[in-house]
């Protein structure tokens, strides 16, 4: 264990797809602690699970992990999974789509490698359809797959929170049948009681209760 999260140092492993996430936790633990370095570190899932083993990170950002017994998981947020299609598609027009109306098309996504689990459960809407599941591009994030999408290169299945700015080539349909929820969670060590770290879960529980108010009050 790096004793870091001790020494007015902070290393904060996350996925890319979690960004707003963590910006809004990291603006809000340096509003409290402004003493403390933040070093932040992007990646998989995969990779954020394997430096918190290794101890080169003290917390991590997670999207659909599995469980692990040296890792304690805390649910921050969950959505639901989107269509992303080009405009040109002959789905772009509506606002719903099935899966199965995707299944001729090349799937643009990220390697099964990233994260099995969430692999699995972000191709889960194409399999309930009854696809054979084959990815056609892989790509390393979020960003990169879209701006495939939008070049016409083929289709994907996104969380929404990914798709809120979308260039102009691309368009986010809703899906229909039995919705399958994406979970973002914060990664830690088991047993880490480590000062700075409580901190930091303290502030990214401040802000979470804060956004499930504004979105109670958006209702």
């Amino acid at each position: 264990m790096s004793g870091r999260g001790e020494a007015g140092r902070l290393d904060v492993a996350f996925i890319t797809s979690a960004t707003a996430i963590v910006s809004e936790n990291l603006r809000e633990f340096t509003r409290r602690r402004p003493d403390v370095q933040v070093k932040l570190h992007d990646g998989f899932t995969t990779d954020v699970l394997a430096a918190l083993e290794r101890g080169t990170a003290d917390v991590g950002i997670v999207r659909d992990a599995e469980e692990r017994d040296d890792v304690d998981l805390s649910l921050l947020t969950s959505e639901r999974f989107v269509a992303v299609v080009p405009k040109e598609h002959p789905a772009a027009g509506g606002d719903h789509v099935e899966a199965r109306a995707l299944a001729a098309d090349p799937l643009i996504l990220y390697p099964r490698s990233a994260g099995t689990h969430a692999f699995d459960i972000n191709t889960q809407p194409l399999r309930n359809a009854g696809i054979d599941v084959q990815v056609a591009q892989e790509c390393s994030n979020w960003h990169t797959i879209i701006m495939f999408v939008a070049a016409g290169l083929g289709v994907s299945i996104a969380p929404y929170s990914v798709t809120t700015l979308l260039p102009e080539g691309a368009r986010r349909i809703e899906l229909d049948g039995p919705p399958t929820v994406s979970r973002i969670f914060m990664a830690t060590r088991r047993g880490d009681d480590r000062p700075l770290l409580q901190a930091f879960m303290a502030a990214s529980e401040s802000m979470t209760g804060r956004q499930h108010a504004r979105s109670t009050t958006a209702r």
